[in-house]
């Protein structure tokens, strides 16, 4: 049997079960979802051995820290998710939600009601975390998910999709509803991209590669690619506040999308903070990338070069420019910004006005970290992924992102005249 036809035979499997979990009541899959954060709990530590492996054998390719620490997981790492879980389990369920309703004036009534998308494909690199978060939200937003994660991580998704199918069998969903793609080759993702009749949308979350391997699909995507943040330190900032900000946004964890990579600094305050937020990153071990008049200030900063500007270091190297208003801010974003999570510091509502309003981004932020753009912290219990596409969803993509909508329509006897 061909790679493809053994792709449209689980599909097909999959596509069935997607019927019956769509018409799950909202108490079945909290069930499954409860069941699921007692589980990782109890295999906490089979979870951590396996992913153990999966380091081991990164680490053998010469794999860079950033990117070990992204398929690391540990106890509370695995705490974390299950917290995540039981927070969706707290959620509204969006399935049956009234979006809008109206009666028109020959009597008929017209609800907009949500409903799932159907068969949610999530293809991803190396985030094991991202198969609890995305199996846990298509779960309660009644869809069927097909997960494809990268070969790093192959063995800890294994293990994470295993437990995620114990607990729909257990509590009486259909575990056909979720299929873990077990062959990291290439091709699967070439052959899922082609699928329209079995799947019904495509979740990326990965870098330039997995962009390239998509580029053609026939499946409507919500990617999730690039994560190019930036701070803006504006002239009126409090440059205490700056300095956490900007740390918290670079330092806390530069290996994933929603770090900062490039500092924006006014020239008005750039004498004073530059020097200030440099001693601090040297202290966390940041390798600082400079324009002319940064490394005036800075002599031991690199010079960047062009392609800093736009490059997803994803790791503690920061490129610092020096702009002269908000409004070269603001066009330095527009151009090497990836329109994931962009934020101003500023005590100036004016100035932080014009910011949130010209700043094009999925999430801006006025005095807060670009860390915070994240579906948890946004309330969302997870999410599958953060999307910079414009249609359907925008941001964090939690549990409405998850669903699309039908027309109920409700009459009496009605016929068009």
């Amino acid at each position: 049997m061909s790679l493809e036809t053994e792709i449209k035979d689980v599909l097909a499997r999959v596509r069935q079960a997607s019927k019956s979990l769509a018409l799950c009541s909202t108490d079945q899959k909290n069930a499954a979802l409860k069941d699921l954060a007692r589980a990782l709990r109890r295999s906490a530590t089979a979870i951590v051995e396996v992913n153990r492996e999966d380091l081991n054998r990164a680490r053998t390719t010469g794999i860079s820290g950033a990117f070990l620490d992204r398929l690391a997981l540990d106890e509370p790492r695995i705490e974390a998710m299950a917290r995540g879980v039981e927070q969706i389990v707290s959620l509204p369920d969006p399935v049956g939600e009234t979006i809008a309703s109206w009666t028109r004036p020959n009597g008929l009534a017209i609800l907009q009601v949500r409903v799932p998308i159907g068969v949610i494909a999530v293809i991803y690199e190396s985030r094991p975390n991202v198969t609890i978060d995305a199996g846990a939200l298509c779960l309660k937003a009644g869809n069927a998910i097909v997960m494809r994660g990268g070969r790093e991580a192959v063995a800890t998704n294994r293990e994470l999709a295993g437990i995620i199918a114990g607990a729909l069998e257990r509590t009486g969903i259909p575990p056909q509803a979720l299929w873990f793609v077990d062959n990291p080759d290439h091709e699967t993702v070439q052959i899922l991209k082609h699928q329209t009749g079995a799947v019904d949308l495509i979740v990326p979350r990965g870098g330039a590669a997995l962009k390239a391997a998509l580029r053609d699909s026939a499946v409507p995507m919500l990617p999730h690619f690039d994560g190019i943040c930036h701070t803006y330190v504006d002239r009126r900032a409090e440059l205490k506040m700056a300095e956490e900000i900007c740390i918290n946004a670079k330092c806390d964890r530069p290996s994933v999308c929603n770090a900062m990579e490039n500092l924006l600094v006014h020239r008005d305050i750039a004498r004073e903070f530059l020097p200030r937020i440099a001693r601090s990153l040297k202290e966390a071990g940041v390798e600082i990338r400079g324009c002319e008049r940064t490394r005036e200030l800075l002599p031991n900063a690199a010079p960047a070069a062009d392609s800093d500007w736009d490059s997803e270091y994803l790791d503690l190297i920061l490129a610092i420019k020096v702009v002269d208003s908000i409004d070269e801010a603001i066009e330095f974003i527009t151009k090497h910004g990836s329109g994931l999570a962009d934020a101003i510091v500023t005590d100036d509502p004016i100035a932080a006005s014009r910011f949130e309003a010209a700043v094009d981004s999925a999430s801006v932020f006025v005095n807060a970290s670009t860390r915070f753009a994240d579906g948890f912290e946004f309330g969302f219990g997870a999410e599958t992924g953060i999307s910079t596409n414009r249609l359907h969803a925008r941001g964090p993509m939690g549990l409405r992102e998850l669903t699309t909508y039908k027309y109920i329509v409700r009459g009496s006897g009605q016929v068009r005249v």
